[in-house]
């Protein structure tokens, strides 16, 4: 078991958290506007071997403990879940669905985990937490079906709600390596393997498409995969080992208003999602809250990055 960490000033704690929300809030409008060069699982590619080479450079200075036998195969597991199809679902679903939304389907992700956790981990679930669930799923039948501005069906929100699945599958994996590998050792090996998942397929559409892409595109990516992905990761495993895992989670619930309100920096993105998909999202978030705010165990979780 890893020993409790030591007394931080809170100043950190909120920084950490502050970093964290204003990088992932951030990622959505950039991922759409990157999207339009570089394709789905291209910026995918890009931007997570970026983050790789960061958090290797990182675990170079610090040191990390290497995986061993089967902690090898759930790495690749986490890889898998946590961004080989996480991101490439969310990128893809970018180029329909706008950021704002986008940030609010994601963020039902607490809600499937708490799903998850009761099969997989067994974890009872009382009955506020089955209300908090069921409201969530209202709220995502409203933001899916109201994206457009009416009750019209969008596939591409649909691989986003894939992508908050695929997130609460990661987070349900990590609490087995909580005890045995530290913040930085989990995100750098999961990141690792996601890339090594993603390279057959994509490594030779990103050459190709860096080589013709508009500087602005590639240095967006870059940004993606040193800010929002390694150095927001950190941060939030920072202020999670640090804070119950229920209040980090709900402050990550400001992060949806603060993508719509940096969505408005670019031209092609100034638009908001409809009153329907607005009413959705409040009750996804609502549903989430009251799931996070019914567990009163105080261990750390180290949640996916919502972006």
């Amino acid at each position: 078991m890893t020993t409790p960490p030591p007394h931080t000033p809170k100043g950190r704690v909120t920084l950490a958290l502050a970093i964290t929300i204003f990088f992932w809030a951030s990622a959505f409008a950039v991922i759409k506007s990157a999207v339009t060069i570089y394709g789905p699982g291209e910026l995918a590619m890009l931007r997570f071997t970026i983050a790789g080479l960061v958090l290797t450079l990182a675990a170079l200075i610090k040191g990390a403990r290497r995986p061993k036998g089967l902690e090898i195969l759930w790495f690749l597991l986490t890889g898998l879940t946590g961004f080989s199809i996480y991101h490439p679902f969310l990128n893809f679903g970018e180029t329909k669905v706008s950021a704002g939304t986008a940030a609010l389907l994601i963020n039902s992700a607490p809600v499937w985990t708490a799903i998850i956790a009761g099969i997989v981990l067994r974890e009872k679930i009382a009955w506020r937490t089955a209300l908090g669930i069921a409201i969530g799923f209202l709220g995502i039948a409203l933001l899916v079906f109201g994206q457009s501005g009416s009750l019209t069906l969008e596939p591409a929100a649909l691989f986003i709600v894939g992508s908050a699945l695929c997130a609460a599958f990661y987070v349900t994996i990590q609490k087995r390596f909580l005890s045995r590998f530290g913040a930085l050792e989990f995100t750098l090996w999961s990141v690792l393997a996601g890339v090594l998942q993603m390279l057959p397929i994509f490594a030779l559409p990103t050459i190709r498409t860096i080589l013709i892409a508009p500087w602005w595109a590639t240095v967006e990516i870059i940004y993606l995969g040193i800010f929002p992905a390694a150095i927001a990761y950190l941060a939030f495993a920072y202020a999670t080992v640090r804070l119950p895992a229920s209040r980090v989670m709900t402050i990550m619930y400001v992060t949806p208003p603060i993508t719509m309100l940096m969505a408005l920096a670019f031209p092609d993105q100034r638009q908001f999602p409809s009153l329907l998909s607005l009413a959705g999202g409040t009750l996804a978030i609502a549903g989430v809250a009251v799931v996070n705010l019914t567990r009163r165990q105080s261990q750390p979780v180290i949640a996916v990055e919502e972006a």
